[in-house]
């Protein structure tokens, strides 16, 4: 050979090849990912994980080790490299892997498919989702590095990665990253490495053109490389050409999209739209009650930063938006500084899916015999310590809240801190006297906490307070919409209440550039002696606005005028019938009145039945590729079991009791030869017996030898119990030689292939075959040879079970 090799035979050239191709066709498939992660983020762990699966398989491939070793060696870098590569926010100092690395690494492994399909794409590298590609990346290298370096044919490499390519569609988006660019190289890489592979190790066949005229072969070989590279320009170009041209009219259709998100915000109206009814009809309910409530601290129910004309509501944004929501864990506040307080709520009258909390949630534990459907159905936003429980809360639930509970700090500790920078959802039908109010009434302040102070004390002071009861009605409507804001702010006089004066004052804050949202929660009254205990009844639902200052977040701010501001005509207007009223005020809705429409949808409504068998399909889909990958990655041990057991089978069960003899004693030298036993070609049975004994040390070996070719070359055929009897203690000696190893040496003699492929059984030992014909001659009946003495006992025969006759 020319070329230099590596110590397994194989030729340099043909390391390189292999390896950069399997890494140039997992990589295609890998970069699958980068429409689900919206950039490169997931290359570091794809590729990290590519390049230690091809390192597992050519280290496993130079030292010929087996499946075993290869599955362990798998395993360990999994978990030694998985942290640094796909979960570094784990590690100790970003790559050392800790437990809870490990633990997440273990858990992962089987929950990270789940949680990659079931969160809105993109998705974050930062939320865990990179194992994902780590995985995929690490599995196929070994596998198909494995196969391409062991196996004649590389067809067999090409299953894994055509695999993990449909694998990595299935697991994506329905747009795909670049699938011109996928196609053209995936075909280019495979159709060069099937030509050099079948150039560089050519089939064996009955005439060597080489040797018969070795100019016309290697004018064939050109010819052969010459005709493959243009077949590959052309159908590239025609590939081009026909993908720029047919451009699919629909997206793809992958598994993401028969998964039904486990919680969407938007299922649930805004509860900002039952305000008024909770002031009307559970004015005298004790709705809950919250034990352990630190002074002047509120009970907040939901934060909402998006309004659409309609409704205020959270937005439909990504991570760390209003309506990024969480399933509950513990720790939710770990960089939050500030008291930390345990907060215990007992829930009375109150019902729905809005749970109450404090202002920042560190962790929620419910109680009770609903505590693991609450548990499993809860989910919380940290950005707005809004939490909700799909299966919404009932009287007599009850939980702890663990929180944090900053300082407010004063106008003057904020003196100048700016507002904080940050994006929020624009707004739509905003009212035109809106921006142009709020304009006017922030031109004299100086500072930023002074703008906002200016919008409170517009409201609160120009306003009255109107929960719009009893003949309050007409003063005072329900609802939040852009015409109520309107008519609240063009009207003779302000009326309304904390569902009006906030929202005004967020849109205010919103026209001028200030970072504004409404919250809707509980607090007791300021004369209220609670000794530690709150009992929230609907008199103490609220709004309120905060805004957002640089270093001390979310701070609220009251707009509401004093309940006892009301209207100037409502003690003076006349007890008379009233004449025709010469300014009608707009129609009033329907009764009732306090709730306003809902959002409009233009989501349909689906089936939850389909939504349920495909969430069954996808689970079931997942299930079925991670045990094709345990099945492929146990298929050898199968294999190499199922035909040793076949082998025995057949030794035992021979035509000929002879045979069976031969058969048995054919047992005994395999399981030698896996254990470790070198025995040389054309060894007699005596002289195997020898060696055997030497390298395992079993010295009854030579007397089992001496009985074997008395009973194979004895004038008569032996009976069926001497088999039985020789059998047993074959089986015995084999035992023996099980007891006398240890468990990973056993494990690595059961998946020993040396005795299947002939390893010292190559050179037949034509003598013996010679005088195992004659003596079977001997024993037919009327031969009167067969009445002579058996053959020495040092002549063994090389029987191999039922085929030695053809031999």
């Amino acid at each position: 050979m020319t070329s230099a090799t590596i110590s397994t035979g194989l030729p340099l050239r043909r390391w390189i090849l292999d390896l950069g191709a399997v890494a140039a066709l997992t990589a295609v498939a890998l970069v699958g990912f980068w429409p689900s992660f919206a950039g490169p983020s997931f290359l570091p762990a794809a590729i990290g994980g590519m390049l230690l699966g091809l390192g597992v398989a050519a280290v496993c491939a130079w030292r010929r080790w087996g499946i075993l070793v290869i599955t362990g060696l798998t395993i360990a870098g999994y978990f030694l490299f998985g942290g640094a590569l796909a979960l570094p926010f784990t590690t100790i100092a970003g790559f050392v892997p800790g437990l809870d690395t490990l633990q997440a690494l273990a858990g992962g492994a089987v929950t990270s498919w789940k949680r990659l399909l079931t969160t809105v794409a993109p998705v974050s590298a930062a939320d865990g989702h990179l194992l994902v590609p780590f995985i995929i990346g690490l599995v196929t290298a070994v596998l198909a590095a494995s196969l391409a370096l062991r196996l004649r044919r590389v067809w067999w490499a090409l299953i894994p990665v055509a695999s993990a390519l449909l694998l990595v569609i299935a697991l994506g988006v329905p747009d795909p990253a670049f699938p011109l660019v996928q196609g053209v190289v995936f075909a280019a890489v495979t159709v060069v490495w099937l030509s050099l592979r079948s150039w560089w190790v050519p089939q064996h066949s009955a005439v060597d053109t080489a040797e018969v005229d070795p100019t016309r072969a290697a004018h064939m070989r050109r010819r052969r490389l010459i005709g493959g590279v243009a077949v590959l320009a052309v159908a590239g170009i025609a590939g081009a050409g026909l993908g720029a041209a047919a451009s699919p009219t629909e997206p793809r259709h992958v598994f993401r999209d028969a998964i039904v998100p486990p919680f969407n915000i938007h299922d649930y109206a805004s509860p900002l739209q039952a305000f008024r009814k909770n002031v009307r009809d559970e004015v005298d309910k004790t709705l809950f009650t919250v034990i352990g409530l630190p002074e002047g601290a509120r009970v907040r129910l939901a934060a909402m930063d998006d309004w659409n004309g309609v409704v205020y509501n959270v937005t439909d944004g990504g991570p760390g938006t209003s309506s990024a929501f969480t399933p509950l864990r513990s720790n939710m506040a770990a960089d939050v500084e500030g008291p930390r307080e345990s907060v215990r709520f007992v829930i009375g009258d109150y019902s729905g899916v809005w749970v109450p909390d404090t202002q920042v949630v560190s962790q929620i534990t419910f109680e009770g015999q609903d505590a693991d459907e609450l548990r499993r159905g809860g989910y919380h936003n940290s950005a707005t310590g809004t939490t909700v429980v799909t299966s919404g809360l009932q009287k007599g639930d009850t939980y702890t809240v663990e929180a944090v509970f900053p300082k407010t700090p004063t106008d003057e500790q904020l003196g100048d801190t700016p507002f904080a920078k940050m994006k929020l959802p624009a707004l739509h039908d905003v009212p035109e006297d809106i921006g142009t109010v709020a304009a006017e009434t922030v031109a004299d302040a100086k500072t930023p906490i002074g703008q906002v102070r200016a919008l409170e004390r517009y409201l609160s002071t120009k306003g009255f307070f109107s929960h719009g009861l009893g003949s309050q009605a007409h003063l005072s409507r329900a609802g939040h919409t852009a015409e109520r804001i309107a008519t609240l702010m063009g009207g003779t006089q302000m009326i309304g209440d904390d569902e009006q004066y906030a929202v005004t004052m967020a849109l205010m804050a919103r026209q001028v550039g200030i970072p504004a949202r409404v919250v809707m929660g509980y607090y007791p009254k300021k004369d209220s002696k609670s000794a530690g205990e709150f009992k929230a009844t609907g008199d103490d639902v609220h709004a309120w606005v905060e805004v957002n200052f640089a270093g001390y977040g979310w701070l609220p701010f009251d707009p509401t005028p004093p309940e006892d501001q009301v209207p100037q005509d409502q003690n003076t207007k006349p007890k008379v019938d009233p004449k025709p009223q010469v300014l009608q005020p707009p129609p009033p809705p329907q009764e009732p009145v306090d709730l306003p429409p809902t959002v409009p949808d233009d989501r349909q409504p689906e089936d939850d039945t389909p939504n349920v068998l495909a969430i069954i399909g996808m689970i079931l889909a997942v299930g079925g590729v991670s045990l094709l990958v345990l099945l492929i990655l146990s298929s050898p041990f199968i294999v190499i079991g199922a035909w040793k057991a076949s082998r025995r089978r057949a030794r035992r069960n021979a035509a000929r009791t002879a045979d069976r003899i031969s058969g048995g004693w054919d047992e005994l030298t395999d399981r030698a030869i896996d254990y470790g036993a070198r025995i040389p070609p054309g060894s007699t049975r005596v002289e195997e017996a020898a060696t055997v004994s030497t390298a395992l040390e079993i010295p009854a070996i030579t007397a089992l030898a001496d009985r074997a070719d008395g009973q194979v070359f004895g004038p008569a055929e032996p009976s069926a119990q001497e088999v039985d009897a020789f059998w047993k203690d074959v089986d015995s000696v084999v035992s023996g030689m099980g007891a006398d190893a240890g468990f990973w040496k056993r494990v690595r003699a059961r998946l020993n292939v040396r005795s299947l492929t002939g390893a010292g059984r190559i050179a037949t030992r034509v003598q013996e075959l010679k005088d195992a014909a004659t003596a079977r001659v001997r024993r037919e009946p009327g031969n009167i040879e067969g009445k002579a003495s058996a053959a020495p006992s040092g002549a063994a025969v090389p029987d191999d079970g039922p085929e030695s006759e053809t031999r």
